[in-house]
């Protein structure tokens, strides 16, 4: 789905001299690097899936930074999204090694899910407050915390803390996206709700706390699954609103 073209926003240049496209290329190629050295940390070896996912994902970005984006400068807001598109790729290594959710290593990448949570409320605060603020980078934004819940829910299911009814908390907004290619009417705008960030946060959090080593059936399925019916509500919401008026 292509995204929507940000009008230029008017703001200083937070990325010095260099292109936008230029700044996510360096900022990419030294995270990539980054998570080569993290992988062979945490995993004991080479691990070259988070690198190789987060190059793909970071090579998106590019592709329609450079069809969309019209500012002058990339911006810290961006920056700080690619930050946390590379933190997620580090959770291909769970999903690839599920007995890294043990022990003091499952508390470490609970603890690291739960930053990068964290870290998604800062870089709206960094995009209004520099002037950046637009479509692209929401969408961006929007996209990586897709990503990110789609590869905790993996992870729950690969270290056995739900059954493979989780996928659908991880993956509700692809389902919804998909549909929207049959029903066009679907994919109309929404206009903003809080309701709808409070339960992105909401689904976020349970599914970190899914990758808690102390998190196990039944109590790890009830939590999933209350944030699951959660999630369905609030998608119920808008699709009814969508269709009112459709």
């Amino acid at each position: 789905m292509s995204l929507p073209t940000d009008h230029p926003p008017r703001a200083v240049d937070l990325t010095g001299a260099r292109s936008p496209v230029a700044s996510l290329s360096l900022l990419s190629a030294g995270l990539a690097l980054a998570l080569l050295g993290l992988s062979w940390r945490l995993a004991g070896d080479v691990m070259l899936l988070p690198m190789l996912g987060f190059g793909f994902g970071a090579g998106v970005a590019g592709h329609l930074l450079l069809r969309h984006w019209t500012a002058p400068s990339l911006g810290w807001a961006n920056a700080l999204t690619l930050g946390r598109l590379a933190l997620a790729a580090l959770f291909l290594l769970p999903l690839a090694r599920p007995g890294l959710t043990e022990g003091a290593m499952g508390w470490g990448f609970f603890c690291l899910a739960l930053f990068t949570l964290a870290l998604d409320g800062v870089d709206g605060w960094l995009a209004r407050r520099s002037g950046l603020a637009g479509p692209w980078g929401a969408r961006f934004d929007m996209e990586v915390d897709s990503i990110f819940a789609l590869l905790l829910a993996a992870v729950a299911l690969r270290s056995g803390a739900a059954g493979a009814w989780v996928l659908l908390l991880g993956s509700l907004r692809y389902l919804f996206v998909a549909a929207a290619r049959a029903w066009p009417w679907l994919a109309a705008p929404l206009s903003q709700r809080f309701r709808r960030k409070l339960v992105c946060v909401l689904q976020i959090a349970v599914l970190a706390g899914l990758l808690a080593p102390v998190a196990v059936p039944p109590c790890s399925d009830l939590a999933g699954l209350l944030a699951l019916a959660l999630l369905v509500w609030s998608f119920a919401v808008d699709v009814l609103w969508l269709a009112r008026r459709r």
